[in-house]
């Protein structure tokens, strides 16, 4: 119990992450081109408080952050650079949000019921519990080739789960980036709000990680959409 209680304490030590340069067509783009500066540019630290609007975006000046937007097709890969890397455990997750008629991904602000789940990963159990995005420099999710076409923001998500058996410990990590996306289909999705998806106390959030060893997962949040 002492090493596990060690593990957790340096787990709050170690390095912190920011998803700063968009990924296309085999290039990374200069940080904060496309994707909106955050907050933790910085620090690298995380949200801690799941009904804060920080939880959307983690934007540093909303409504005027400068970044532009970059023109992508449904069905394509799109990814995020890293900084310095994903250092911690737990769950990663891309959703998405359509900019309404008469808006664009710059001047939307994603208020409202508006963002869906393209993508979650999940842990591995058995001697280790494994997480798919430990480590990773960079993370990428292929957009729905079914979405229609126009304005959406792409927000990435890392929840760090190293101090989540306590209320309020886990971290949240999270950028949005400014997508025109073409050459789709028709469809378009409900969704949630950010804040509002998420309570402190759902079994993703509020989770004992080290002991007792789960042996489940339950990823917080709305189901992934399909086309």
């Amino acid at each position: 119990m002492k090493t596990l209680a060690i593990i957790a304490l340096l787990g709050t030590a170690q390095a912190h992450y920011t998803f700063p340069g968009l990924i296309y067509n085999g290039v990374t783009e200069a940080d904060w081109t496309y994707v909106r500066k955050t907050t933790n540019y910085q620090s690298h630290g995380p949200v801690t408080d799941v009904t804060s609007s920080q939880i959307r975006c983690y934007e540093l000046e909303p409504g005027s952050n400068g970044a532009k937007t970059k023109e992508v097709k449904a069905g394509d890969t799109v990814g995020f650079r890293v900084d310095t890397e994903i250092g911690h455990p737990g769950p990663l997750a891309f959703y998405m949000a359509k900019a309404p008629s008469g808006q664009t991904a710059e001047t939307f602000n994603g208020d409202g019921a508006v963002w869906f789940k393209i993508y979650e990963d999940g842990p591995t159990f058995g001697e280790e519990i494994t997480w798919p995005s430990t480590g990773l420099k960079e993370v990428s999710v292929k957009i729905p080739t079914c979405l229609a076409e126009g304005y959406y923001l792409l927000r990435v998500e890392h929840i760090a789960l190293h101090s989540a058996g306590s209320t309020g410990g886990a971290q949240f990590y999270q950028a949005c980036a400014q997508l025109h996306v073409t050459g789709g289909g028709s469809k378009t999705f409900s969704g949630v709000s950010l804040p509002g998806a998420y309570k402190a106390s759902d079994p993703g959030i509020l989770f004992q990680l080290y002991w007792p060893k789960p042996t489940s997962y339950t990823n917080p949040g709305p189901a992934v959409v399909k086309c």
